[in-house]
């Protein structure tokens, strides 16, 4: 966007009013550009305490109806309120392992209660078998040190 052109004034009293003006708006802006940046900071701490509050109500919820609750927090939520790893578990050996839910192939704001249903366990898949896996909880670091190759 082109600057706005001022057309400077004919008297001197004029022009001095004019460029007194300009340095104002300047400064305005300066300060309400800083006030936007605060503002902003302070509304991304609310929103990243907000999702992390979602993601331990999920839990909770988990915890005491054993399945998986709908609505869930979507992924963009859970990696941004601190909460990257999901445990799960494989229906039929009963394997528990950690996925890292921000290396999952899937958009963003699809929900955790959605990957059910995707998720599979590894060791049931090399016996050619394919059991789906059941949600267990939303964590903030994953159990094992090492995760399963």
């Amino acid at each position: 966007m082109a600057p706005k052109h001022h057309p400077t004034p004919l008297s001197g009293g004029d022009r001095k009013a004019l460029a007194k003006e300009l340095g104002r708006a300047r400064a305005m802006s300066s300060i309400l550009a800083a006030q936007s940046a605060e503002v902003r900071a302070k509304g991304e701490a609310l929103i990243k305490q907000a999702d992390r509050l979602l993601c331990e109500s999920w839990n909770e919820c988990m915890w005491a109806d054993g399945g998986p609750i709908d609505p869930s927090p979507t992924i963009d939520q859970a990696v941004n309120g601190g909460h990257p790893w999901i445990e799960i578990e494989c229906s039929r050996c009963k394997t528990k392992r950690d996925v890292d839910l921000a290396a999952l192939p899937h958009p963003p704001t699809t929900h955790v209660h959605d990957l059910a249903s995707r998720l599979r366990c590894r060791k049931c898949a090399k016996a050619n078998r394919r059991p789906p896996a059941t949600l267990l909880q939303l964590a903030q670091r994953p159990r094992q040190a090492a995760p399963e190759t």
